[in-house]
């Protein structure tokens, strides 16, 4: 796939590290499976990966943790 933001370079399979921020949480997520902008780094996340990462806040907010750093784990 072709970077959209830089748009002169392909992207490649690779792990990212994202940061989600809800209310007062900062959730930290290493080892993402992602593609990457080999020109500028731009980091990709597919749909399913993406509903994963934005369903696992939610219990962490509703405990009240602040700042959580966690490994990704595919289901």
């Amino acid at each position: 796939m072709r970077c959209v933001i830089c748009r002169h370079s392909e992207t490649r399979e690779g792990v990212a590290t994202i940061t989600l921020e809800r209310d007062r949480l900062t959730l930290v997520v290493r080892g993402v499976p992602a593609r990457i902008c080999e020109a500028c780094g731009e980091e990709y996340v597919d749909e399913k990966v993406s509903e994963r990462l934005l369903r696992d806040p939610e219990a962490a907010v509703r405990s009240g943790v602040r700042v959580e750093i966690r490994d990704y784990v595919a289901a």
